[in-house]
């Protein structure tokens, strides 16, 4: 085929550079195929940069050495009953039996470690539930491992740092909450305070990385070792077809439309359509405009890769349950504009209630980000808007913060002067500010502290499942998610829908390929992370659900393309070298 456009030729093009596609490219170059991926934006990562990094993945290495052995019957059960209808067999054997093999290749032939999760329980108690074992993140690392590929590794999300300081969950975390009460927490805090300032002033932000941020810092080391030619400023046009086969893609590179012919095909991993107004307007049913909704996704997720596959024939399936993964956010205010802030973290703490404007409580504020809006939607009617506010006392906000506003020794007033934090002396002033039914706000305050004085919420249950037991302050006993809110001033987050990204996308089998409206599979074509419908049906068991999966169909994914069986073991030679913009045969 004739062209004036500029070529690429490589065997496996991956568009975007999240977990999932990274997955994808890494095992792919392990079996000695080259590889380009392509990033629309400046800098790698996506979704999965900003993330917390977690996976879910059942019966896994770590979790077997550390002596939790399970059989592979206790996970299936566990997605049988919280999927229900949506339970898919093929695809739940293939993560339960390959999400094991896919920890244990990365940790045998990549820059890629994990630390475990073994004590976070899955979301619900239904039959088949643990209390942990399931979970995986990856170990912190050193950005100064990157060479120059640290300035094209996105940095954390802002609103969610210290000044751009990302803080791990876990023993990171609670250190810095006990900074103020615990004087080893205190000596940690300030030795991490110390490292990160000079790190700053060195290198421009924090080299110690954490989260999901690691994850793709892992991943991007091990793609360049493998010589994944890895291309950023590249957004694709339109996938090539030829002989009945996904062949490549257009994709201009820093303002040159270029063909990338990979001969055995692409692998879709744009993450989903958080950011796409209309498809949200068509799918979201809560917004018919698709403006009513605030997801902590980047902005460029706006539905690149689904577009892609549809032009291609593939089908969207919009089936699910929730074709997001909803989480509550709040708006701060930014000199840019606001920006979405998730509320994932103090929900579960003691002394912090949720209420609508009604004034009334409407769910377990100490239950999953999924849950709390799900029961959110349910109470809200027709026409109103989706809304609740999260209130607390002085007391909560001092120890614990409350979304974006950070705990002492952060002064609380620029939260108050933005009109981001709502504050009153008392409940009454506090309602009048927001706009709260005063009356039945004291009567729900009254009512809650009644029975929190002795850790009880008979109402909502709050405290009595693994999960929620976790998410609160194993210190304050005897129930760490349940204390009344007492003295003012009384302080108040209005919170909003959001989601983490969406679940609704491209269907696809087992292999991770794509399908089209017939259930066969478009050869040559594959969708991994949210460029594909959700495996759990847009159900939400546990957390790491949506990252777990992505890198375990990435790896299916790259080993498909390569004609390689899920469990070889075949490793191509390691490059020396790092590889960052370029080296895939270019020709003209």
């Amino acid at each position: 085929m004739e062209t004036s456009e500029a070529i690429l030729e490589c065997d496996v093009l991956v568009l975007g550079s999240g977990a999932g596609g990274l997955a994808a490219a890494v095992t792919a170059a392990a079996q000695g195929l080259r590889v380009i991926v392509a990033e629309k934006e400046a800098v790698f990562g996506g979704t999965s940069a900003w993330s917390g990094g977690w996976m879910w993945i059942p019966r896994n290495p770590l979790a077997t050495r550390a002596g939790i052995h399970e059989d592979i019957e206790a996970p299936r059960t566990y997605l049988q009953n919280e999927l229900g209808a949506r339970f898919d067999a093929d695809k739940t054997d293939a993560l339960l039996e390959h999400g094991p093999r896919m920890i244990e290749f990365f940790e045998r032939n990549t820059a890629v470690r994990f630390i475990d999760g073994n004590r976070i329980p899955d979301f619900h108690t239904s039959p088949g539930a643990a209390t942990g074992g399931r979970s995986v993140c990856a170990m912190p690392f050193d950005g100064r491992e990157l060479g120059p590929l640290i300035g094209k590794l996105r940095e954390p999300l802002p609103v969610t740092t210290l000044k751009g300081l990302a803080l791990a969950s876990g023993p990171d975390l609670a250190h810095f909450f006990r900074a103020t009460r615990a004087p080893k927490s205190a000596l940690y805090v300030m030795r991490r305070l110390a490292v990160f300032a000079w790190q700053k002033l060195r290198y421009g932000r924090s080299m110690q990385l954490v989260n999901g941020n690691a994850l793709v810092a892992r991943l991007l080391k091990s793609a360049a070792d493998r010589q994944v030619d890895l291309r950023t400023h590249a957004k694709a046009l339109a996938l090539l077809r030829e002989h009945g086969r996904v062949s490549g893609a257009r994709v201009q590179i820093h303002g040159v439309v270029h063909q990338v012919r990979a001969a055995r095909g692409v692998v879709l991993a744009c993450g989903g359509f958080p950011h796409d107004v209309e498809r949200r307007a068509r799918t979201f049913a809560y917004t018919p405009s698709g403006h009513e909704h605030w997801s902590a996704a980047p902005l460029s997720n706006t539905g690149d890769g689904i577009r892609l596959g549809e032009a291609a024939g593939a089908r969207f399936d919009a089936t699910l349950k929730a074709p997001a993964a909803w989480a509550p956010v709040s708006l701060v205010p930014q000199r840019d504009g606001a920006v979405a802030f998730p509320h994932l973290i103090e929900r579960g703490k003691p002394g912090v209630i949720a209420v609508t404007r009604a004034g009334r409580r409407f769910v377990n504020e100490a239950s999953s980000y999924y849950d709390f809006m799900s029961a959110l939607f349910a109470t809200t009617r027709a026409g109103e808007e989706v809304c609740a506010w999260l209130i607390c006392d002085h007391a909560f906000q001092r120890r614990y913060g409350l979304g974006f506003s950070k705990p002492f020794p952060f002064p609380v007033s620029a939260y108050v002067r933005s009109g981001y934090l709502k504050k009153g002396a008392t409940l009454a002033e506090l309602a009048a500010v927001c706009g709260i039914d005063a009356a039945a706000l004291a009567d729900t305050v009254s009512a809650y502290n009644r029975h929190a004085q002795r850790g009880l919420d008979p109402q909502f249950h709050r405290g009595s499942t693994p999960y929620n037991r976790v998410q609160g302050d194993a210190s304050h006993q005897p129930n760490p998610c349940v204390a009344p809110l007492e003295k003012g001033p009384f302080y108040a987050v209005k919170v909003l829908p959001g989601s983490l990204g969406t679940f609704a996308g491209l269907a696809t089998d087992a292999h991770a390929r794509v399908l089209d409206d017939n259930g066969r599979a478009i050869a040559g074509l594959y969708a991994v992370g949210n460029d594909s419908a959700s495996m759990m049906g847009g159900c939400y068991p546990s957390g790491g659900i949506t990252l777990g999966p992505a890198m375990t169909f990435g790896y299916l994914a790259g080993l498909s393309l390569a004609g390689a069986a899920p469990d070889a073991r075949h490793v191509a030679r390691a490059a020396a070298s790092i590889h960052i913009e370029g080296q895939c045969n270019d020709t003209v």
